[in-house]
Order: C-alpha cells, then sequence, then structure tokens
C-alpha cells in the first residue's frame, strides 16, 4: 500500500459519490451541497465542476454517454456537452424534507439510489432501484441515510449501510431481477469509530468504508465481521471511496467540510478534498445505467 495522496484541494463542502469513468479514465464525483458534478482527470490532474443547481448525491454514467443523477428532486438525466438537465422521476414529491444520497448500480445496469431525511422524522427516507427501462421501485422503506452500496458478484450478495444503525446489511441479490432476500447483519461497528457512509469492494470480497467523523476508510470482511486493514485520512469527514486507475487498483477518497468549526478547519485544511491510494488489490468498477 503506498501513502495517501491529495488529488484535489477542492475543499467541497459535502464531497460524495466517486464513480471510475473507464472509457475517459476520469473520477466523477459530487459535491452535494455545492450543487455540482465534478471530473478529475488524473493525467492533467484538472477537476472541471458542472453546476447543476440542487443537491445532487449521485451521478453514474449512461451507456449513451450522458449522465443519471440522483438530486434533491428525484432522478435526471444530465447531457455533458449541452449540460441540459432533464427530470425522470420523482419517488418521493411528497417528502420535501429529503434528499437523494448516496446511489450506484449494480452489475446489470440498474440504479439503485436511496434518500436520506434532512429535516423531519428519522426512518421516512428510502432505498429505489431504477431498472433500465426507468421503471422506479422502492425496496426497503424506514430508511434515516440510505448510504453505500456494493455487489458481490461471485457470492450472489448486496450490501447496504443506512448510516445510523452503525451496521452492513447483506442481502441474497438475485441478478436477473434485482430482488432482495435474506436479510443478515454483516458488520456491526463500535460508536465511537464515526459513522459509516460510503462503502466499495474489493476483487477478494472484501468490503472498503468510508467513516464520517471516523478520519478513515478501513476494509472489513463480511464474512466474518472483523476489520483488515486501515487507511487514515487527514480529514474527519470521510465520505465515500470507488476504485479507479488503469489497473483499477487505486482507491479514490471523497471527503467534506460542511459543519466543521474554524478551529476543526485549521487543523484539517484539506477537509473536502479528493484523496487517493494505491493499493496491493483491485476493486469494483463503476458500473454504468444500461437505460
Amino acid at each position: 500500500m503506498d501513502s495517501l495522496e491529495l488529488v484535489v484541494d477542492a475543499k467541497a463542502e459535502l464531497g460524495e459519490g466517486p464513480f471510475w469513468d473507464e472509457r475517459t479514465n476520469q473520477l466523477i464525483w459530487v459535491n452535494i451541497n455545492g450543487y455540482s458534478v465534478n471530473f478529475y482527470d488524473p493525467f492533467t490532474r484538472e477537476n472541471v465542476g458542472h453546476d447543476v443547481g440542487q443537491h445532487v448525491g449521485a451521478a453514474v454514467v449512461r451507456e449513451s454517454g450522458d449522465l443519471l443523477l440522483a438530486m434533491r428532486q428525484g432522478f435526471y438525466t444530465y447531457d455533458i456537452k449541452s449540460k441540459k438537465l432533464i427530470a425522470v422521476h420523482d419517488p418521493e414529491p411528497d417528502k420535501t424534507g429529503n434528499r437523494f444520497n448516496d446511489g450506484k448500480c449494480d452489475p446489470q445496469g440498474r440504479f439503485w439510489a436511496g434518500t436520506m431525511v434532512l429535516e423531519g422524522d428519522s426512518g421516512q427516507a428510502n432505498l429505489f432501484k431504477m431498472d433500465t427501462d426507468f421503471s422506479v421501485e422502492k425496496i426497503i422503506s424506514g430508511v434515516t441515510i440510505s448510504n453505500g452500496l456494493a455487489w458481490d458478484t461471485e457470492k450472489g450478495k448486496m450490501y447496504y449501510i443506512d448510516t445510523p444503525t452503525k451496521k452492513i446489511q447483506s442481502f441474497d441479490f438475485y441478478s436477473e431481477t434485482g430482488e432482495l432476500t435474506n436479510e443478515q447483519t454483516a458488520v456491526t461497528f463500535a460508536k465511537d469509530v464515526g459513522s459509516p457512509d460510503g462503502m466499495t469492494i474489493d476483487e477478494e470480497g472484501m468490503l472498503w468504508v468510508a467513516f464520517f467523523r471516523g478520519s478513515r476508510v478501513a476494509r472489513f470482511n463480511p464474512e466474518t465481521g472483523e476489520q483488515l486493514a486501515e487507511i487514515p485520512v487527514p480529514a474527519s469527514q470521510v465520505t465515500s471511496c470507488a476504485f479507479g486507475g488503469e489497473n483499477m487498483d487505486e482507491l479514490y477518497i471523497t471527503t467534506a467540510r460542511n459543519g466543521l468549526t474554524a478551529e476543526e478547519l485549521k487543523e484539517q485544511p484539506h477537509a473536502g478534498g479528493l484523496f487517493r491510494i494505491k493499493l496491493d488489490v483491485k476493486g469494483a468498477p463503476s458500473y454504468k445505467f444500461r437505460g
């Protein structure tokens, strides 16, 4: 494992949702509270932001080349060249206190994205699945902060985090239909380690979890719940991680600075930055939306 590198000193209010676009060899990531979708080119080291006008919790690439976004007011498509946003579907028009948070595609190209409660009672958010025909189905209800998602294609498992539960749940995942059964708790976290946020999976089936207010990303065995490795991050609010790079052995890590005090910002000047570290293991690709 190499040392951690700051690749974009973005000072993002709430950096999230890293997605490696293997066609362009760029990392796409969002600044939720900054209303922007960002494109980082590791070769030129340039980061270009697109203002999309509202909270954007996740961005994934469509096979057509444009993006599918999960935003404050539902699902949208976004044409990168024309910068045109088109509303697709809002599954929670009555829940104005919610916004979409994390989301990603499963290996079959369906888009899974969940909401979080900004204003209102806990348990009022949901996890949705958008199929490739753009039909939307509510899969898990009673959620408070929908977060990390990962799929183990060999074991037929899906992993999911609702942050306040301090757990990773596992499900049997039926790839043909996207159906989930046999919910179990795979990993339970102690109260003092920070809150589990975004997540990805490596080729050995181990989970990499970002810890908000935990200053780290850690690797876990979902079969045993054991922590296997840890990457300290010089920002307390670590939000998500995704594999990228030519060999898919580089872990990109997003962070946030929203809500930090002036004293905390002095101690962690690179909070809100985008970080990268080369690992000894390869990870899952960022799957495209096949609609």
